[in-house]
């Protein structure tokens, strides 16, 4: 079944039925893959060191948005 498909499936649906897919489907998207996550915590926490030890390069706020 093709997303057109399920669109139209879905547009005899009740308001309520709606939001039990919509927030089905939202959940899926957030699921939180824990490897990633692991390897995310380890480069901001390696990054957090190079910034303390003076070793990592910053741009500031300025330069980033401008004026």
């Amino acid at each position: 079944m093709g997303v057109n498909e399920i669109l139209d499936e879905t547009s005899s649906l009740k308001p309520a039925e709606k939001y039990q897919i919509i927030e089905s489907l939202i959940q899926d998207l957030n699921h939180i893959d824990e490897d990633i996550e692991k390897e995310w915590i380890k480069e901001s926490e390696r990054r957090l060191k190079l910034y303390e030890e003076g070793k990592l390069e910053t741009v500031s706020y300025e330069e980033v948005f401008g004026k």
